[in-house]
Parts: structure tokens; C-alpha cells; sequence
């Protein structure tokens, strides 16, 4: 009996690594094996139930965590983890105001100046919609939730709420609502405003677009996405920029199919680098700013600079992508067939399969998360049984 559970483990494994190469034509590089060592993040008070952990951050020597719990009758509520040195964790104070907030799953992380901030949500309502909010922490630690008009997030025209990000000039959430892709913009992280059916940034003649991530960059803001252009049957990618969240540029990315998308943004050695899925893979574009402004990026500033894994049975996405400095890059993609984790050593140049510290199915509760600092990856992982973390230190994950 365990030889055969065994076999069957194996297998499985064998499933998902192979999902993260290409096809024989194509032979990635031995994968690199990490020592990954296990983190305990604790129950946080409350009814005992399953961690769900979603996101990890980092900034200002304060690493967050970001998730739920479920309790045995599958009830969730919402969580998160605090620590000052990536090793030893404590729960968050949670302070939830309304009857779904109470309930959310956070999602997405951010943090600026050692402050976290997150996005959270739970399904509800006649439709069965997703009611989504935002997360602040207050300065006594707590973290709170924001009330918001219904509408702010959701409604008729409520379509996707993505990202978070932090930056100098405040915080940016990144989605799509029913004329395109769209963006709310907060200098504290406890007003946002709505910015949808803005010119370029939304869709028009040309298609209708599709915001996924963004990032904060030296001039501003960089957002990426996609278009459905109504003249071809897949999607192109896109970049928009922006010094203030109101008024964007787009840019259309470099693209021999339409099949392709800019799921995740960095910014890494000055330069922004986007990674989506491709035709039989992931595509990687990469964007020097002339001096600095991300505004200024054109066309001609952009260049497709590789590519790896393969094309799975289901549905490929980009679920990560980090910087881990010196022009290094940690990508976390799904196939269809399971989670993969990547890593590049020279801005998105070329890249090598890691193996993660254990096989996560794509699809259903499994889930995978990362972020580092200059020593350390951390990463945080739902199987769809149960939710664990880890660590390993960047200079063994570069060998």
C-alpha cells in the first residue's frame, strides 16, 4: 500500500514538473533544487479552521502575509501575518466593519513604508458575486477594513479587482470594469476613486482592454493587460503609463499572435519587465524608461526578450512575478496541469524551472504566492488540502 501511494505521488510529480518544460524540441536547463525550509504561521484567535494563505509582501524590513481561515463548516474570515525577520510570525489584529468584510478572503497584499494593505473578497448577493474591499493597517497595527459605496467595486459594471500595489505617490488597485480596463487611486490607502472610462486606458474602436497588474515606477505608474481586439479571435498585450492615476498612454507590446497577454509586471535593474502567456508558452517583454519616465516608454521601447515553459492542458497564467535584485526575476505560472516556479538571472532574458516544496494542482483552492528582500524568497502555498510557507535563501536558489 505505501509502495503504491508512492507511485502515485511520484507520478503526479512527474505530471506537474512536466508541465513546466517544453516540448522535447526544446530542452529547458536541470531544474534547481532549493533548500526550502518550512515557516509556522499560527491560527489566528478565533473558531479553529484551515490557513488559506493567498499573498506574501515585503518592504521596510516588515514581511505580511495575507489570506483567510475556514472553519470546518467551510465559513471563512479573514487573515494575516506580521514579521520582522521573514523567520517568526504573529497574527494581525483584524478589524472587519461589514457583513461580507467579516467573511472576506484577502487575495492581494501590498505594503508602502512598512504599512500592509490588502484587497479581499467574498462571494454573495442574489448573483453570487464576488464583494470585494480594501484593507488598510492602522497605525496601531490593526488591520482594518474600509468601508466603500457597494459600487466602488462592484455592481452592473463591476467586472474584476486584480491587484494592489504600493508606490511613492500612493496606492493603485488594478482591474477591469464594463467598458474596459480601469484603476483606483488612493494617496493613504483609505479613500480610493474610480478612474473607469478613461481615454486609452479603457476600450474603444480598437477592442475592448483588460487590466491585470501594475507597478509603481520612478515617474509614476505602469499597468499591463490586454486587448480583444474586435478584429482577431485572441488577445494582444498592452501597457499603459501614467504619472498620477488619472490620464494614461497605452502601448501596444510586441506580438506575433493573438494569443498572448502581459499577466504580471517588475521592476528590475531600472528596467520594467512584463511576462504573460504566449502561443506554446509564457512570453517575456522587457521596457528601459528613457531617463527614468515610464511615460515616455514608447513603442519602439519595448521588446519581446524570451520566452519558456509550455503550454498545458488547460488555461496558462502568470500568478507571480518579483524582482530578487541584481537583475534577478522569480515567476510563478500555472499550465493547467499545476503551479510552476521560474527563475531568471538576467532581467527575463532566459530561464530555469525551480522545484517547489511541494506539487500544487492549477486549479480549484490551489494557489501559490511569493516575495522577497535581498537575502530571502519567501513562499506561501494552498495544495487545496492544506496552506504552508517557506523560505530559501536567494544566493541557493541562484546556483
Amino acid at each position: 500500500m505505501v509502495a503504491r501511494r508512492l507511485a502515485v505521488m511520484l507520478g503526479v510529480l512527474a505530471v506537474l514538473l512536466a508541465g513546466c518544460v517544453r516540448s522535447p524540441a526544446h530542452v529547458e536547463p536541470e531544474p534547481l533544487r532549493p533548500r526550502w525550509r518550512a515557516l509556522t504561521l499560527p491560527v489566528p484567535p478565533g473558531t479553529p479552521g484551515r490557513l488559506l494563505l493567498r499573498d506574501v509582501v515585503a518592504c521596510a524590513g516588515r514581511w505580511f502575509v495575507v489570506g483567510g481561515v475556514a472553519d470546518p463548516v467551510g465559513e471563512t474570515r479573514p487573515a494575516a501575518w506580521a514579521s520582522a525577520d521573514g523567520f517568526s510570525w504573529s497574527s494581525v489584529p483584524i478589524a472587519a466593519s461589514t457583513f461580507y468584510g467579516r467573511r472576506h478572503l484577502l487575495y492581494a497584499a501590498a505594503c508602502r513604508q512598512g504599512r500592509l494593505g490588502a484587497l479581499g473578497a467574498r462571494s454573495g448577493g442574489a448573483h453570487g458575486n464576488p464583494r470585494t474591499g480594501t484593507w488598510v493597517q492602522a497605525l496601531d497595527g490593526t488591520l482594518r477594513e474600509v468601508a466603500a459605496p457597494f459600487e466602488l467595486y462592484g455592481g452592473p459594471r463591476a467586472v474584476s479587482v486584480s491587484r494592489l500595489v504600493a508606490g511613492p505617490g500612493g496606492w493603485l488597485v488594478v482591474g477591469s470594469r464594463a467598458d474596459g480596463a480601469a484603476v483606483w487611486t488612493s494617496p493613504d490607502g483609505e479613500r480610493f476613486t474610480l478612474r473607469e472610462g478613461v481615454p486609452e486606458l479603457a476600450g474603444d474602436a480598437r477592442g475592448r482592454t483588460r487590466g491585470l497588474d501594475a507597478v509603481a515606477v520612478p515617474s509614476g505608474w505602469l499597468v499591463v493587460g490586454a486587448v480583444l481586439s474586435p478584429h482577431a479571435a485572441g488577445m494582444l498585450p498592452l501597457a499603459w503609463a501614467s504619472a498620477d492615476g488619472r490620464a494614461w498612454r497605452r502601448v501596444a507590446l510586441p506580438a506575433s499572435d493573438g494569443r498572448s497577454q502581459a499577466q504580471r509586471v517588475a521592476l528590475v535593474g531600472g528596467a520594467v519587465v512584463a511576462v504573460g502567456p504566449v502561443r506554446g508558452g509564457f512570453g517575456v517583454w522587457r521596457a528601459a524608461p528613457a531617463g527614468g519616465g515610464a511615460e515616455r516608454v514608447g513603442p519602439a521601447g519595448w521588446r519581446r526578450v524570451g520566452g519558456f515553459g509550455a503550454a498545458g492542458v488547460g488555461v496558462s497564467s502568470v500568478r507571480a512575478l518579483v524582482s530578487v535584485g541584481g537583475g534577478g526575476l522569480v515567476a510563478v505560472t500555472g499550465d493547467g496541469n499545476g503551479h510552476c516556479l521560474w527563475l531568471s538571472v538576467d532581467s527575463g532574458g532566459s530561464w530555469r524551472p525551480v522545484i517547489l516544496p511541494v506539487a500544487v494542482p492549477d486549479g480549484g483552492d490551489g494557489a501559490v504566492a511569493m516575495a522577497s528582500d535581498e537575502d530571502r524568497l519567501v513562499l506561501v502555498a494552498d495544495d487545496g488540502v492544506g496552506s504552508r510557507a517557506w523560505w530559501a535563501g536567494l544566493s541557493e536558489i541562484g546556483r
